[in-house]
């Protein structure tokens, strides 16, 4: 490996030489000999919050030609997210899950089984909502709230491991992220599997992109039918064009926050399942333990810049939350300058209100 790229990202390497013996054990067990297998783990020591992924983030370079991670958002569904882990199990390998809490909530048992699985859980809000577009306040519930819904759901601590809706990643979400110890996670590989009408447009989307970037952290969502359809025989590619898969595993757990658990149990009581049990102001954290050991262990660069919250300025207090303008008393009078418009037509018949979601259903509007 090229001593330049740990240079740039200060990684700690543990013991490179175990790596070969790493990927026999993760395939020991396996029946499929034409499995991807989980050809090394790697620890992500999320101190300071490490930022992941060359879509927006290049501090961090630790995959080498040829490897991918393989990260699922949005989940889980019982309609989905079985299909998703057939297809994982079929070849024997490990992703990343990055949850949305409501979802957690409503499929507590899909949570527990991701887990048992052997795959890792991060966090990607409550709700899913654009957080560039809220205020402080409503970005900290939508990314606490998440994080306590899905350990709730779990009933044990997930990865401190973070994906912003929408790759949208403000800076003071970032600085509170940091703070926490969370690693944030970007892509470098997108599978459109979200507006991908096909299995084989999927495929193409994934495997054009590898064609330029030879390995990469790939997004898919385990929500999605197309994905569920189409991951197996994506996964038999990535084999026969001699992919491997790294799994990464966090150092240490997440630390939830008291207020924030209490709303989550609160939450799951509705959905008549039994709560974890009563957590402290900070939730216990202590090292993830697993079958495998990591190969090496990836750490935030010394290098890496710390990101501050923009201080307010006076253009920014003209702009609202979500990034128009507000309306300023110039704009207003020269509407009354305007030509008169002709009269409205006559107004539709009203719409009959739409039904409430399932969510809606079992939590109100939260």
């Amino acid at each position: 490996m090229p001593t330049g790229i740990w240079a740039r990202t200060c990684a700690a390497i543990l013991s490179c030489a175990a790596v070969g013996a790493t990927a026999s054990i993760a395939n020991a067990a396996c029946d499929n000999k034409n499995a991807l297998g989980v050809e090394r783990v790697v620890e992500v020591d999320t101190t300071k919050g490490p930022r992941l992924g060359h879509v927006q983030y290049k501090d961090i370079d630790f995959l080498r030609p040829g490897e991918v991670v393989l990260t699922f958002d949005d989940g889980p569904s019982h309609q989905t997210t079985p299909k998703v882990l057939e297809a994982l199990r079929a070849h024997c390998t490990k992703a990343i899950f990055f949850m949305v809490g409501r979802m957690a909530v409503a499929y507590p048992d899909m949570v527990r089984t991701v887990e048992e699985a052997g795959h890792t859980i991060g966090s990607h809000t409550w709700s899913h909502k654009n957080l560039a577009r809220l205020s402080s306040k409503g970005a900290e519930k939508e990314v606490e709230l998440g994080l306590s819904a899905i350990t709730a759901a779990l009933g044990k601590p997930i990865a401190p491991f973070f994906r912003f809706p929408y790759l949208s990643d403000p800076r003071r979400v970032i600085a509170d992220l940091e703070a926490r110890d969370h690693a944030v996670f970007s892509v470098d590989v997108d599978s459109y599997d979200w507006k991908a009408r096909s299995t084989s447009r999927m495929s193409n989307n994934v495997f054009s992109q590898l064609e330029k970037s030879g390995k990469g952290i790939i997004l898919f969502h385990d929500i999605q039918r197309v994905t569920a359809k189409g991951l197996k025989s994506l996964l038999d590619e990535l084999k026969r064009r001699n992919f491997k898969v790294v799994h990464l595993v966090p150092k240490t757990t997440a630390a939830t926050l008291a207020s924030y658990d209490e709303t989550a149990k609160n939450l799951l009581a509705k959905r008549h399942v039994a709560a974890a049990n009563p957590m402290t102001t900070r939730s216990v954290v202590w090292p993830m333990s697993g079958a495998i050991e990591p190969s090496e262990t990836i750490a935030r660069p010394e290098g890496q810049k710390t990101l501050q919250p923009k201080v307010a300025s006076a253009t920014d207090a003209s702009t609202g939350v979500d990034g128009s303008a507000a309306r300023s008393d110039t704009s207003s009078s020269r509407s009354h300058r305007r030509s008169p418009r002709a009269a409205p037509a006559a107004r539709p018949a009203p719409r009959e209100r739409p039904k409430k979601t399932v969510f809606e259903e079992a939590f109100g509007k939260f």
